[in-house]
């Protein structure tokens, strides 16, 4: 189980060792903490704890993953270990930073980590308690136990073989406007790669932002792979963040050890590759 209702974080939270993580981004995701966040919550912010930028875009994308050790003194200092259970949630009803943040820690080697459906939106709709309050923990922990990322990811050469090879399948999870090239409202190019179908992680959600059942995702991804072993999976979207929501709905459904294209359609748009645009 990797996803939960938020009805289950007071379960899974008093029995023993537990860590709640309110993951963000953009400028102002400390502010959007600070305004109100899940009593007890530690703030993780996906521009600077869960990405290690460079001014160059065209070299990993405008997300790429930080160095291993980085990652793991993170840990360390969020009171994480790997007997921990991390419950995590974003205000993006969990297709950002929460499932960046559970994708990481599962390329760490951490087994129990659970994303809360529907993110802070469904929290503050169960009514549990919020606070403006930041927590500061009085003990410090050594760096967690992992010094190379454990989850298959893909760069910009083997996106490009793949997606001309029928053996693979190249999934992007941005919306279908950006992927027809409509437009593109952060990167510099609208499109998508050439033989990348959209599946966009939005559809993995009901209407009211609930992850799908299991049951249904399984039926939803076993249709379009095809039986295509995992290995010959790859996810990308804008930047290598909703990807992860996307490979996390395929973890529910039982499709393990799909890859992550890190760099994204910021990275491939940068690279002077080719470019498609329509519906294929």
């Amino acid at each position: 189980m990797n996803i939960i209702k938020t009805s289950e974080i007071a379960e899974i939270s008093s029995t023993g060792d537990t860590v709640i993580i309110d993951a963000r981004g953009g400028a102002d995701a400390e502010d959007r903490f600070d305004a109100g966040h899940l009593d007890g919550a530690l703030f993780v912010n996906l521009e600077t704890d869960l990405s290690q930028k460079s001014e160059n875009a065209a070299e990993g994308g405008r997300h790429p993953l930080p160095e291993a050790k980085k990652f793991a003194r993170l840990l360390g200092q969020l009171g994480i270990t790997p007997t921990t259970k991390v419950i995590v949630y974003d205000d993006k009803r969990g297709a950002m930073a929460a499932a960046r943040f559970w994708w990481m820690l599962k390329a760490a080697g951490h087994e129990e980590v659970y994303v809360v459906s529907g993110g802070l939106e469904a929290i503050k709709k169960e009514g549990l308690l919020l606070s403006q309050d930041a927590l500061t923990l009085l003990t410090e922990y050594p760096d967690y136990p992992f010094d190379a990322w454990l989850s298959p990811t893909v760069g910009l050469e083997e996106v490009a073989h793949a997606a001309e090879n029928p053996d693979f399948v190249v999934i992007d999870v941005r919306e279908n406007y950006r992927y027809r090239g409509e437009s593109e409202p952060i990167d510099l190019v609208a499109g998508h790669i050439p033989g990348a179908v959209n599946i966009p992680y939005i559809d993995n959600m009901d209407e009211d932002g609930n992850f799908l059942s299991p049951e249904v995702l399984k039926q939803k991804y076993s249709e379009v792979l095809a039986g295509k072993a995992p290995e010959k999976i790859i996810v990308h979207c804008g930047s290598g963040v909703t990807a992860c929501h996307t490979l996390l709905a395929m973890e529910e459904a039982g499709i393990t050890g799909a890859n992550l294209y890190v760099g994204s359609w910021s990275e491939w748009s940068r690279n002077d590759k080719p470019i498609a645009t329509g519906e294929k």
